[in-house]
């Protein structure tokens, strides 16, 4: 018997063509899929020898419990499948990798990485702006809206540092997180929502922090959607690449128009 191995692969924000060679070449070998419920499902046409298994797992709705999901990959792996986790964006970013690592480790399961395109990349990519303009600021923070107990992180102190702040899993805490940061950086702060970044399906808004919340709400935003907030959002260019299906334009002084909402939607 062959011996079994984990690896956990990165499936980007959603187009197959962002995908690595790597990832590519790891799906062709994969005897079994575990797959993200953000992952493109296409993506299990380049594992054409594989089990396909979901396990989703999305912030407010039913979810695959993480311990599960990590039986599933020791006992595949143990039988001596490669066994490949298929995680949307980048693996290591906000992907419960680190549990899975050392589940896997405990095990004395092989594990390997395959990295990707994380959300705000794309997000960023998306809006034709650099995470860390220097003109700007002098780095970017990637940080999650809520803690694993339900906590805020210290917005204080993200504000504080003067970067740009990325923020996953926030759309649906908007109020309360820009609220917040609007104690600590001015309301005309540049800011900016993506939802479904480098997919098809992609739209954005730019806006200030001031109007963050009301016009994600406006804009019918929802998960999985990606906030950015910083100088650097200044430079966002605001016409939409032919591949996407619309974009928002937030006002700072005013409501947004009715028939920009209405391409987005």
């Amino acid at each position: 018997m062959k011996n079994g191995k984990v690896t956990l692969l990165s499936a980007g924000p959603g187009a197959l063509d962002l995908l690595t060679l790597r990832a590519a070449r790891v799906l062709g070998e994969a005897d079994v899929l575990l797959v993200d419920d953000l992952a493109n499902p296409e993506i299990a046409t380049l594992a054409p020898q594989a089990r396909v298994i979901a396990v989703g797992k999305r912030g407010g709705c039913r979810s695959t419990p993480q311990a599960f999901i990590e039986r599933l990959m020791c006992r595949f792996a143990r039988a001596g499948a490669h066994v490949v986790r298929v995680k949307g964006g980048d693996a290591l970013m906000f992907g419960r990798a680190g549990e899975e690592m050392s589940a896997l480790r405990s095990a004395g399961v092989p594990v390997e990485i395959v990295n990707g395109v994380s959300a705000a990349f794309a997000a960023a990519a998306g809006l034709g702006m650099s995470l860390t303009h220097r003109d700007h600021c002098a780095g970017v923070t990637f940080v999650t809206a809520h803690r694993q107990d339900g906590s805020a992180p210290n917005w204080a102190a993200l504000a504080a540092t003067g970067t740009t702040l990325a923020i996953y899993m926030g759309v649906n805490r908007v109020e309360a997180l820009a609220e917040t940061l609007m104690a600590h950086l001015d309301a005309t702060t540049p800011a900016a929502a993506v939802q479904w970044a480098g997919t098809q399906q992609e739209r954005r808004l730019v806006t200030s922090l001031g109007r963050l919340a009301a016009d994600v709400r406006a804009g019918a935003f929802a998960s999985p959607a990606i906030l950015l907030v910083g100088g650097a959002v200044s430079e966002a260019a605001l016409t939409a690449p032919p591949q996407a299906s619309g974009i928002v334009t937030g006002h700072a002084s005013g409501d947004i128009a009715p028939d920009v909402i209405a391409q987005a939607a």
